[in-house]
């Protein structure tokens, strides 16, 4: 990544940073509903969601198509994320499962 891709955007290293832990706990979600939860359509689906967060996907984006994705769009669809997860999901029950496996 260029500095030139990430001035394009004018993201600031925080947001770039915090994107990028978002796009990493969104990835670990969907990891835990593919092969712990009881769909795993929904965990590819939340996987493939976490890479509108992360920073150089969202330049490639603005490259390719001029356009981005808009902020509040993805504030949305993390609170939906999390919401879908941790409430309806029943993430910790999963991570329980997952714990147990791997002992």
């Amino acid at each position: 990544m260029t500095y030139e891709n990430h001035s394009k955007l004018n993201l600031s290293g925080l947001y770039w940073l915090l994107s990028l832990l978002f796009a990493t706990m969104v990835l670990m979600i969907g990891i835990v509903n593919i092969f712990w939860g009881n769909d795993a359509g929904f965990g590819i689906f939340v996987a493939l969601l976490s890479l509108l967060y992360v920073p150089r996907i969202t330049v490639l984006i603005k490259e390719k198509t001029g356009r981005t994705v808009p902020t509040i769009l993805k504030i949305l669809l993390g609170l939906f994320i999390l919401w879908a997860a941790l409430g309806v999901g029943e993430l910790f029950d999963k991570i329980d499962l997952m714990v147990q496996d791997f002992r």
